[in-house]
């Protein structure tokens, strides 16, 4: 088993991660923010900490079809998030997880109509959140 170090620029990653849980954020603006505040993390740390933390089930990684850039956001909230879908708010970006039973049975649809087994792990089903239909 690989061992896992505690450095400056992973916990910097994941303080400010975990300052915001239903946001999803680029690696670029992860830099921007990380070295807001620690100015001698570089770039290349940066991305290798998110491989590492993405790896170790602390972050979710999503792409966007429409999208060059990958998102990261925080998971340990969430455990086994690998197994449920997710959605996400095309204006806002907030991720939600999807843990209710009518998932299954969606998944459950899809497959008997379809014949299409539904990675829950890469499933993001896009809308638009309450609060960014009030706006």
């Amino acid at each position: 088993m690989k061992r896992s170090y505690k450095t400056k620029a992973r916990e910097e990653i994941l303080a400010f991660l975990k300052g915001h849980l239903e946001q999803r954020f680029t690696a670029r603006e992860i830099l921007e923010a990380v070295c807001a505040h620690a100015t001698e993390i570089n770039r290349t740390t940066v991305y290798r900490n998110l491989d590492r933390l993405c790896d170790a089930g602390e972050l979710l990684k999503f792409k966007e079809s429409n999208q060059d850039a990958w998102y990261y956001q925080y998971s340990s909230q969430h455990e086994h998030c690998d197994e449920h879908m997710h959605a996400q708010c095309s204006i806002c970006g907030r991720i939600f997880h999807l843990d209710e039973p009518f998932v299954e049975d969606f998944a459950d649809r899809i497959r008997v109509e379809y014949g299409i087994d539904v990675d829950r792990s890469k499933t993001i089903i896009i809308g638009k959140c309450n609060e960014c239909k009030k706006i």
